[in-house]
């Protein structure tokens, strides 16, 4: 078995990408987000072609949750995901993360879109780190 320690950290926010317009209630977040077209993920992924990769959208979606809950979290389940279009940076799409607290941890639907375009879906669970 593999255990992690670690405190609140932002692998992603505020460096690869930044959160503006936030508002959060009990059961959900929106704010709309901007990536730096600059960073090195996107030297990688891909060159002349930037695409936010999958696994960013996942992060993105447990670092806000994270941040709302002030808990470290960890994947602990997912159902549905599913990656509908191609993110560039260029764009600066809305985050809509709708939760629940459970017994455990946080049930979670999330999901990433400008208007009617809907670019990342996501239902899973996250619990305490």
């Amino acid at each position: 078995m593999i255990t992690f320690s670690f405190s609140i950290c932002h692998m992603l926010l505020h460096n690869f990408f930044t959160c503006h317009d936030l508002q959060s209630d009990e059961q959900l977040i929106t704010c709309r987000i901007e990536f730096d077209s600059g960073h090195g993920i996107f030297k990688g992924h891909f060159p002349g072609n930037p695409v936010v990769p999958g696994v960013c959208m996942m992060e993105i979606v447990k670092e806000l949750l994270q941040e709302r809950v002030k808990t470290p979290l960890v994947l602990h389940t997912s159902g549905n995901v599913k990656f509908l279009q191609l993110i560039t940076p260029g764009i600066k799409p809305g985050v809509k993360i709708e939760w629940k607290k459970t017994e455990d941890g946080y049930s979670v639907k999330a999901s990433i879109s400008i208007e009617s375009t809907i670019y990342f879906k996501f239902d899973g669970t996250y619990l305490p780190a």
